[in-house]
């Protein structure tokens, strides 16, 4: 698993296209900025591609807030996600997934109670992504700093 992050608007999506070129061909690219994503776009490997890209994995855990009410559990569900992500990736070794998500720990904190929770379980899955990603990437302003 690839985990890829930065700012908004910062480059993710042109380096990965410029980092995996030929891979992407007949990759699956899955976007939570998409107005009409649901969750199990991201949940049901069944469809994905052996190259896929899921971008806007905060998205995705702002979704998970909604049915869950402790961080603690939205946490372990997300975890719970990643090991299918995992076991989905090992079953062949031409898969790859790659995961994209915004930087969500810079600026100012949240008024509302909601988008301050958001924001921390962000930064909690992310940190539970960095542990179990092969490889992990800061893109910021289109220049990238691996760190793992």
């Amino acid at each position: 698993m690839h985990f890829v992050f930065g700012g908004a608007f910062n480059g993710k999506s042109n380096w990965i296209k410029k980092h995996y070129n030929k891979e992407l061909e007949n990759a699956g690219w899955l976007s939570a900025y998409d107005s009409d994503f649901k969750r199990e776009e991201f949940e049901n490997v069944d469809t994905f591609k052996n190259v896929t890209i899921l971008q806007g994995v905060e998205n995705y855990i702002k979704m998970c807030i909604q049915p869950f009410s402790e961080s603690d559990e939205i946490r372990k569900k997300f975890n719970e996600q990643c090991d299918i992500w995992l076991e989905w990736e090992e079953r062949s070794a031409i898969r790859q997934l790659i995961i994209i998500g915004n930087d969500l720990s810079k600026g100012i904190v949240p008024i509302e109670k909601e988008d301050r929770i958001w924001r921390d379980l962000t930064g909690w899955c992310y940190q539970d992504l960095t542990t179990r990603s092969d490889r992990v990437d800061l893109i910021w302003y289109g220049i990238s700093k691996r760190l793992k």
